[in-house]
């Protein structure tokens, strides 16, 4: 139970100082300050300036280091400073909150909540024992540094943390959020797109080693869909007399079948070669009835999508093209797609949330209309030549 200070404790009154410490790294500033209960806390605000001239950015002097600590004791008197709440919570607890409100409250997808569940488990590790209200940015920024990943997987982790201080924040009543301050890396964004050629498309469906595998392989290039889509596919959701192939469900290994990553169904152009391809393949002896999966596993059920990824690996090998995912098939999908059809229309057939997303595929456009539409533009007037170079 959480038992609030006497009256008399709460009345103190709020007060503190500044003072300077020469430290090995350099001489730092601290404040120090009394809280409405009667507790000292002593803060690390930053390295001192001691050069002329304007500070560096990151350094106080003695007035910024107490503008800062005045800015404290606003806080304090409003209730609003980290050091005025007492929790009796842990990160753990907060974690756990936090998880239970993503599956319960968000209804996250259950793909989406294993990959929470991961996360949250190294920073249970790491940083569960911790009381909520002494996480601080300086402390957060330390455990960040620890982290042996990459920058992309570092962001991963802060952005679980800030969801998890900013669930603490409407339960527990903290103040802030630590989490919110702590700088993420750079991650150099790249729109560089491996992809099949439609003949290596070709070559890779020759060196499938069977013909469920083959099909797999170049419906996946023609339609893009998602490995998880394609696993889920029902005969019923092939049309053939639409010429298209409708994406309801999703399947994953860890999360079972859910919606698609958009949560949204779509519809897919079903080019002839695909179509053709599935009929083929619909001609065998069983599991051919609606409800029936297109690609099944030996009894019926759900693939191995490991062992799909091995076959996939050896048609490779056996088509001698070079290691691309099994994602990239998408990929391929995307690039071929853009070339023939507007921007908009790529993004509703591949499902995508954000338009962006869908713009990495542009670069692989055609642009010989626009390149003659310049030509007409640099041409002077009445030329029929373009530039006069010397000999």
């Amino acid at each position: 139970m959480r038992v609030d200070p006497a009256p008399r404790e709460r009345c103190q009154p709020v007060s503190g100082h500044v003072f300077r410490v020469d430290r090995a790294r350099g001489p730092q500033w601290y404040g120090k300050y009394r809280l409405p209960d009667g507790r000292q806390v002593q803060r690390r605000i930053g390295p001192a300036w001691t050069a002329r001239g304007r500070p560096a950015v990151g350094h106080f002097t003695k007035r910024s280091a107490e503008a800062w600590l005045e800015r404290a004791l606003a806080e304090v008197r409003r209730g609003e400073h980290a050091d005025s709440v007492r929790t009796a919570a842990i990160v753990a607890d907060a974690a756990a909150e936090w998880l239970r409100w993503a599956e319960h409250d968000r209804a996250c997808k259950p793909s989406t909540l294993t990959d929470y569940r991961h996360t949250a488990r190294r920073i249970e590790r790491d940083l569960g024992h911790l009381r909520l209200e002494d996480g601080t940015p300086e402390l957060l920024e330390r455990w960040r540094a620890t982290l042996d990943v990459s920058n992309r997987t570092v962001i991963k982790y802060l952005v679980v943390l800030h969801g998890i201080f900013r669930r603490a924040m409407k339960v527990w009543g903290l103040p802030r959020n630590p989490a919110a301050a702590v700088e993420r890396p750079r991650v150099r964004a790249s729109d560089d797109i491996d992809a099949f050629s439609v003949e290596e498309v070709h070559a890779l469906v020759r060196g499938a080693g069977s013909k469920p595998d083959a099909v797999l392989y170049l419906t996946a290039a023609f339609t893009g869909l998602r490995l998880g889509e394609l696993l889920s596919l029902r005969w019923g959701d092939v049309d053939y007399a639409g010429e298209a192939i409708r994406v309801r469900r999703s399947y994953n290994v860890h999360g079972g079948l859910g919606t698609p990553k958009s949560g949204k169904v779509r519809s897919v152009p079903m080019v002839a070669d695909v179509a053709r391809a599935l009929a083929a393949l619909q001609a065998r002896d069983r599991f051919t009835g609606d409800e029936d999966l297109v690609f099944p596993g030996e009894i019926g059920g759900f693939q191995d999508a490991t062992a799909l990824r091995v076959r996939y690996r050896r048609a490779l090998e056996r088509a001698g093209l070079r290691r691309l995912r099994f994602h990239d098939l998408r990929h391929t999908f995307g690039t071929l797609a853009v070339r023939k059809a507007e921007v908009p229309a790529v993004q509703a057939w591949m499902g995508h949330s954000d338009i962006h997303t869908t713009m990495r595929y542009v670069h692989h456009r055609d642009h010989g209309r626009e390149a003659r539409l310049l030509a007409d533009a640099f041409r002077p007037a009445g030329a029929d030549l373009g530039v006069d170079l010397p000999a």
